[in-house]
């Protein structure tokens, strides 16, 4: 008879599985379902033969993982199409539950970067550089040689290094977003020169997809096009990093940006302005979507 693993045992794992999945996905809704699929793997095989349990299923997640993302490269999903269950919103001064959430959720330029590789970059990358995972087990579950997958989390590690990362604390990345939205409103396009780097990087995430401009005169442009008068822009928490929610007077979404802050300057910013995925979100201070 094979021998039950102990419910608490599979627990003391789960965070650990829990932060592997999120970090390949992005989502912490799909890791959950990866999680939970290993755990009626784990019942069906037994703990008779398992000598390392976190090894066993960390391995275990990580092929269903592989999985997972194969099926949907496939089919040409990308991590775009399931944003909404990413991105958390608060106000600046999240609660415990949501400040935990926060720490567990990915920058969106980053996902973005993620979403641009193969799957097995991806995976070989979080596994070996966040987990620590050895290439010998990596290459068994890629069912490729170690030196392949050595290759796969290089390349990934050479596209993940040009995401941008926030310098200075949270208080001064705020304060530049915070002059961002003051010159936006006035029409001060010096002071919205001195806040943005003249190189800064703009994604735009629409129902057609998504696209790249480059340069602050591309965001300037923008800015002019709006009309004060039938907005309203508000700084929020995306993610943990300070964003702006721009809504008509009426409170119907528009759009939301992530702001990333280096040096005093916003470096990337990161739109969404698709109304089906703005539908879909839960702004901490408007109605959830089941209730409108």
């Amino acid at each position: 008879m094979r021998k039950l693993l102990p419910s608490s045992e599979f627990e003391e794992q789960r965070p650990h599985l829990t932060a592997v999945a999120t970090q390949i996905f992005g989502t912490r809704t799909d890791a959950e379902d990866v999680v939970q699929e290993a755990w009626i793997r784990l019942d069906r095989w037994g703990a008779e033969d398992i000598e390392n349990l976190g090894g066993w299923l960390t391995r275990v997640v990580g092929r269903i993982c592989l999985d997972v993302l194969r099926r949907r490269t496939s089919r040409g999903e990308t991590a775009l199409d399931i944003w909404e269950a990413d991105v958390v919103l608060t106000d600046d001064h999240p609660g415990p539950e949501e400040a935990a959430t926060q720490s567990d959720s990915l920058g969106l330029a980053l996902l973005i970067v993620l979403d641009s590789l193969r799957p097995e970059e991806r995976f070989a990358f979080v596994l070996h550089d966040l987990f620590a995972v050895p290439f010998s087990e990596i290459a068994a579950i890629i069912g490729r040689s170690s030196e392949a997958a050595k290759m796969a989390a290089s390349r990934a590690r050479r596209k993940v290094r040009d995401v941008p990362v926030p310098t200075g604390d949270l208080t001064e990345r705020r304060e530049v977003v915070d002059a961002f939205l003051s010159a936006a409103r006035d029409g001060d396009f010096d002071a919205l020169l001195h806040v943005l780097d003249p190189n800064v990087t703009w994604h735009r995430c629409s129902m057609r997809g998504h696209t790249v401009e480059l340069g602050a005169n591309e965001v300037l442009a923008a800015v002019r096009r709006g009309d004060p008068g039938k907005i309203e822009a508000r700084r929020i928490s995306v993610n943990g990093e300070p964003g702006i929610f721009v809504s008509t007077t009426g409170g119907q979404p528009l759009g939301l940006m992530s702001c990333t802050v280096a040096e005093g300057k916003m470096v990337d910013i990161v739109s969404i302005i698709d109304p089906k995925r703005l539908g879909h979100m839960e702004i901490p201070f408007l109605r959830g979507p089941s209730d409108r």
